[in-house]
């Protein structure tokens, strides 16, 4: 792997590979295909009743890490008042 391989866009097969991937991992686990942007809006309407979290900026993501699944939430503070 050379320096430039970096910052050479993805080809549209392995693109379209990894979406596949995710769309299998979420059928074998029996979750809906939006699950983590439901998961999402479920936190903002917790986490809206707590002034000191940015529910703007909170992320939910499934990765993919060596064959397995995880699931990952970031849930930042606000600006310190």
């Amino acid at each position: 792997m050379s320096i430039f391989d970096l910052f050479r866009k993805k080809k549209s097969s392995s693109v379209a590979k990894e979406r596949l991937m995710m769309v299998l991992s979420y059928e074998r686990k029996g979750l809906p295909p939006n699950f983590a942007e439901l998961l999402q809006k479920d936190l903002v309407q917790v986490f809206k009743k707590y002034p000191q979290f940015d529910v703007e900026k909170i992320e939910v993501e499934i990765k993919s890490n060596g064959g397995m699944d995880e699931l990952w939430v970031s849930i930042p503070f606000g600006k310190s008042r």
